[in-house]
């Protein structure tokens, strides 16, 4: 048994070295840009549920299962995110002492359905221009795999902007 002992002990290092054809100023760069996403998308994802859980009124069954699927998205995509920054070395985000401030400003008993959808077309409006901003890095850094990753967050992002605007259009 002390085999099994001396595994449980093992500890991630804050930055691993690797050789996978990527510098690691860049893996640094891009696993900081990749926190701020995944920030980004947690705050995205506790305010939708929120949304998801409150809205009212003659929009509420639409909005209420366009935000579901949208937070179960944005749930699968933090897992993404996160695994893409320890694939780059580097060690995922563990800091969620801020979460308090991911939720909708003012309470959400004064909310209308048209200011939800306004807020979330102006969360995903923020992180679409962040990530095409990382997706172009990752390209010119030669990093398929996050610019992949980066270009399938954008088509989901895109795609739900494209929802929440025919909703109030």
């Amino acid at each position: 048994m002390p085999q099994a002992s001396a595994m449980l002990k093992s500890e991630p290092k804050a930055v691993a070295e690797l050789d996978i054809g990527l510098d690691a100023k860049y893996c640094a760069q891009a696993s900081e840009a990749l926190t701020g996403i995944l920030a980004a998308n947690y705050r995205l994802l506790i305010k939708t549920h929120v949304y998801h859980w409150n809205v009212v009124g003659p929009l509420f069954k639409p909005l209420h299962e366009l935000t579901e699927a949208h937070y179960g998205a944005l749930f699968e995509a933090a897992d993404i995110i996160a695994e893409r920054i320890r694939a780059l070395g580097h060690l995922a985000p563990d800091k969620l002492a801020t979460a308090a401030q991911f939720s909708p400003k003012g309470g959400v008993d004064r909310l209308t359905a048209e200011h939800i959808v306004h807020d979330l077309i102006a969360d995903h409006e923020a992180a679409v221009k962040t990530m095409r901003d990382a997706a172009e890095a990752a390209g010119d850094a030669r990093d398929k795999v996050t610019e992949d990753m980066l270009t399938q967050r954008l088509t989901f992002h895109e795609k739900a902007l494209w929802m929440l605007r025919a909703i109030v259009s």
